[in-house]
Order: C-alpha cells, then sequence, then structure tokens
C-alpha cells in the first residue's frame, strides 16, 4: 500500500514538472493539440515505466525532451497521419478560434528544424551546446537552424507588421 502511494506521488511530480514542457513541445511539432496530448501521455507513461536512473533533474528533464522529440517524429511519420484529413477540411465543424498571436504562428509556420530549435531556445532556454545534445546535431548546424529560423521570422514578422501599416 505504501509503494502504491509512493508510485502515486512520483507520478503526480513528474506530470506537474513535465506535463507543459511535453505537451508545447508537441504542439510545436504536431501542430494538434489532440496529437499534443497523446504524445504528451505516451511520453509520461514512458517516465514512470523508466529504469533509467538520472543523473540529476537536468538529466531527467533532458531525458523527456529527447524522448518527446522522437515521439512526435514517429507520429509524423505514421500511416494514420498521412492518411487522414484535419477537421478544418470538415466544413460543417465548427472548430473555435485560436487567439491571435503572429509571432506564435510565425514560429509554427517554420520547417520543423528552425522551429524546434528556436523552440528550444527561446521558449525552454536550452543554449546551443544543450540543443545539439538533445537533437544529435552538430553545434554547427543548431546555431544555422538559430540563425536561418530568426531570419525567416524576421521576414515574415516584418511582412505581416508592413501589411498592417504598422
Amino acid at each position: 500500500m505504501e509503494t502504491r502511494r509512493a508510485s502515486e506521488v512520483e507520478a503526480e511530480r513528474l506530470v506537474e514538472a513535465y506535463a507543459d514542457l511535453i505537451l508545447r513541445l508537441s504542439y510545436t511539432y504536431l501542430k494538434s493539440t489532440h496529437d499534443a496530448e497523446d504524445v504528451c501521455q505516451t511520453v509520461l507513461l514512458k517516465l514512470m515505466g523508466a529504469r533509467t536512473r538520472f543523473e540529476g533533474p537536468k538529466h531527467e528533464k533532458a531525458w523527456v525532451v529527447r524522448t518527446t522529440a522522437n515521439a512526435c517524429k514517429d507520429a509524423l511519420r505514421s500511416g494514420f497521419r498521412r492518411h487522414t484529413v484535419g477537421l478544418e477540411a470538415a466544413p460543417d465543424a465548427a472548430v473555435p478560434d485560436e487567439p491571435d498571436s503572429g509571432v506564435v504562428d510565425a514560429v509554427m509556420a517554420l520547417p520543423a528544424k528552425y522551429r524546434e530549435a528556436i523552440y528550444l531556445h527561446y521558449y525552454e532556454g536550452y543554449s546551443i551546446r544543450e540543443i545539439s545534445e538533445l537533437t544529435g546535431r552538430s553545434e554547427s548546424a543548431v546555431s544555422a537552424h538559430l540563425s536561418r529560423g530568426r531570419g525567416k521570422l524576421r521576414t515574415m514578422l516584418e511582412g505581416a507588421y508592413c501589411g498592417q501599416g504598422v
């Protein structure tokens, strides 16, 4: 009985610590709240069942980020995703509007490699070296993705604001 309570406490800790991170990162890959929730559940279950001994909170968080990214990449490659149609293709279904945020929309419109680097660097606060370790890319590749992503964002946002007369 005491072991069960300890498991519940640990599960609550993991959900509190990582659910938002997993959801945000998943959404940047999948652009779907429902798919992001599925990945979040999968990653949390893997984490709860992990036999890995983490060296500390940073190691645990890095494991979560890498596992989330891999789960998203798997979801993007799945046959189900290639053979389904998004809700926007169903004209009779009323979908609530998302809040308007030009920067978030611009980041979400970037190619995956730029979006991933920008999200991990600016939203999660990882350094180029840490992103390199998490994604398995070289530091120069991560740096290039950040630079090119910022350039694309700048162009997109300047175009959006110039069109509004701001």
